[in-house]
């Protein structure tokens, strides 16, 4: 009997051992070849098969992980993420072996090159995150092949235009190429992805008309597109996205748009058209979306009056409507409980301030209407506004020839010893503040949705500012989400030269995924866009480093308008949500010359802006740009004379 019990045992233990599940030997090889590639080995190190049940690497909320599917007697490696660990270099060949792979998730990285060919082996791919990356080269046409996706991330520096072959990625329902590199038109071909129930496409060089086709996305739910080159109209099949929740919109040129094709959108709880060259009368029907939290249409051509369906929300926190000419009265009960900002600046609204308007008196910019707004915090709210817009009913009677801010920030005084004035003051989604000294004023429009630390105008550093004797002076900066505009009030008029100061200290520089982030905005003087798409970091040769911007402007109507806008361009989210738009540290004006002769009272009044830029790091003057600017006081007409050499004439064009 002993002698037949321990036969049966060996012959168990024999089944036992044929019968283990193992993982694929070539996978296993290739998983260990990727360890060590990417320096991982401190954190992922795989002595067991990788397949292993329980492993520590396989728990969803592992990172690095490594998750399996077996089958039968063998295992298959599906699951791969290596999210923000800082691997770098580019992709090797080991992965293109793992063919059973479902979900790759390497977000969040330095990695570089082009992406090889052979991504088209991983033809069981569901869920592909490559985001956040310093990929280069085209996007490959073989993305096409991976016909499983559903959901795919790359933001990186990718060039060209999107391959056609993407349009056979029926079964996405994801596609996030936000801030990807990729230009040129947006190919017909996309229109089969029918499934598609988010896009995320601003801040890349596309071209041509919006696509009509996204009109047949019936399921979409949100839609991003902000900061490219595309040009309206708005198409009317947008209005068939009846489920949309998300619409992002702007910064279009070509044709105008109606926004006749919201009227059935009522899912909405953010829209946002701003710059997206929209005109008509705002449709009632906007005002009774139910779910509607956020709405922006500032810096288009809207006329007519502000619908009074407005007064009846039960959702609306934040109204933009600035800059645009719309005209009557702002409805009376405007105010309702959930609303928390109001910005109607530069319409040619009038009557008085609405009901209850003390609720939000921090976040109400009425600033270039004709409301009075005498009853505001501020309490200066109509003087400025009739100094914008009529030079003889300025505030100083004295009119004065320089000022400075410490933007975002205490006084400071400089070593050139300059006093730059206090800008500590607290503002906003929609604010509007004017010095004790009434020499200047600052508004801010624009909120921070995502933001997780709340609204943020303002921000600091406790690092050493390099590159200037003046470090405290940039350790403080006011930002904003859209528009940020400094006001010179009573001014002498003259030629005056503008100093702006920057450093970029919300950002990174460093090796890592956090140095991948990208700050873009245009900067205008008196109306006329001096520099498009400023990238402090790129000119100051890095973070925390000072940085100086010097223009020449007239000023014919005792004021200046220095205005920091947002265009829809740089990354929305490294190394944190929200980090995006204007930033600026100070600003000093001073006079250096006056005018002869100069009259006030004309309609149309001649100015001159000159930019210089004034690296500090480089320690080098740069000339810029030469501009003719005539000023309307209502609706600035601009013409613009250029100039190819400094020994050259300047014509008029």
């Amino acid at each position: 009997m002993g002698i037949l019990s321990f036969c049966f045992l060996v012959l168990s233990m024999n089944e036992l051992v044929s019968g283990q599940i193992t993982t694929e030997p070539s996978e296993v090889a290739a998983i260990n070849k990727l360890i060590d590639y990417w320096g991982l080995k401190s954190k992922l190190n795989i002595t067991i098969d990788p397949c292993t049940a329980d492993a520590p690497w396989a728990p969803v909320s592992a990172n690095p992980r490594v998750a399996c599917d077996c089958a039968a007697n063998i295992c298959h490696i599906t699951h791969l993420k290596i999210y923000a660990l800082d691997i770098s270099g580019e992709l090797p060949q080991e992965l293109f072996q793992l063919t059973e792979l479902m979900d790759l998730n390497l977000g969040q990285n330095i990695l570089s090159g082009s992406i090889p060919p052979e991504i088209g082996n991983l033809l069981k791919m569901q869920y592909l995150s490559l985001g956040i990356n310093n990929f280069s080269g085209r996007v490959p046409v073989e993305f096409g092949k991976l016909t499983k996706l559903k959901s795919f991330f790359s933001s990186n520096n990718f060039n060209g235009p999107l391959p056609v072959d993407l349009g056979k990625l029926t079964s996405l329902e994801q596609l996030y190429i936000d801030s990807s590199g990729v230009s040129g038109p947006i190919p017909q071909e996309l229109s089969n992805l029918k499934s598609l129930h988010t896009v995320w496409a601003s801040d890349n060089g596309f071209t041509g008309k919006l696509p009509e086709f996204f009109g047949t996305f019936t399921n979409l739910t949100t839609l991003r597109l902000e900061g490219t080159n595309l040009e309206g109209p708005i198409p009317s099949s947008y209005a068939a996205l009846t489920k949309l929740e998300d619409l992002r919109i702007g910064d279009l040129s070509g044709e105008d748009s109606t926004l006749d094709f919201l009227v059935n959108l009522a899912s909405l709880s953010i829209l946002s058209l701003r710059s997206s060259r929209v005109s008509g009368e705002i449709p009632p029907q906007i005002g009774t979306f139910p779910n509607l939290q956020s709405l922006d249409l500032s810096f288009n051509k809207l006329t007519g009056s502000i619908p009074n369906t407005f007064q009846d929300s039960q959702s609306l926190h934040f109204l933009y409507l600035g800059s645009n000419m719309l005209t009557g009265e702002i409805p009376s009960n405007i105010i309702t409980p959930q609303l928390r900002a109001l910005d109607i600046s530069f319409n040619s609204i009038t009557g008085n301030l609405p009901a209850n308007f003390a609720k939000i008196e921090r976040s109400l910019n009425v600033v270039g209407t004709l409301v009075n707004g005498d009853g505001l915090l501020d309490g200066k709210a109509s003087e400025i506004s009739r100094c914008l817009l009529n030079d003889n009913k300025c505030i100083e009677k004295v009119p004065i020839n320089s000022f400075a801010i410490k933007c975002g920030g205490s006084q400071q005084i400089s070593s050139y010893r300059i006093t730059f004035d206090d800008d500590s003051e607290i503002l906003g989604a929609s604010s509007i503040y004017t010095s004790s000294n009434n020499h200047w004023a600052v508004s801010n429009t624009g909120s921070f949705i995502s933001n997780p630390n709340g609204p943020q105008y303002t921000t600091q550093t406790a690092s050493q500012i390099t590159g200037t004797l003046d470090s405290e002076l940039y350790k403080t900066a006011r930002v904003s989400p859209n528009s940020l505009r400094y006001y010179g009030l009573g001014l002498r008029n003259g030629r005056y030269n503008v100093e702006l100061h920057f450093s970029e200290i919300q950002m990174d520089d460093s090796e890592s995924w956090r140095g991948l982030g990208k700050r873009l905005f245009d900067i205008y003087i008196q109306g006329e866009r001096v520099v498009q798409d400023f990238n402090i970091k790129e000119e100051a040769y890095g973070v925390k480093r000072a940085l100086v911007k010097l223009f020449e402007a007239n000023v014919t109507n005792a004021n200046i308008d220095i205005h920091f806008k947002w265009a829809g361009k740089g990354t929305c989210c490294i190394p944190v949500q929200s980090t995006f738009g204007p930033l600026v540290s100070a600003i000093y004006v001073s006079q250096v010359s006056t005018f002869s002769g100069s009259s006030n009272g004309n309609k149309k009044q001649l100015g001159r802006i000159v930019g210089l830029t004034l690296g500090v790091v480089a320690g080098l003057f740069i000339a810029a740009s030469v501009f003719y600017l005539w000023w309307v006081k209502k609706t600035p007409e601009h013409i613009r004379v250029g100039s190819d050499s400094p020994k050259k004439n300047l014509n008029s064009t």
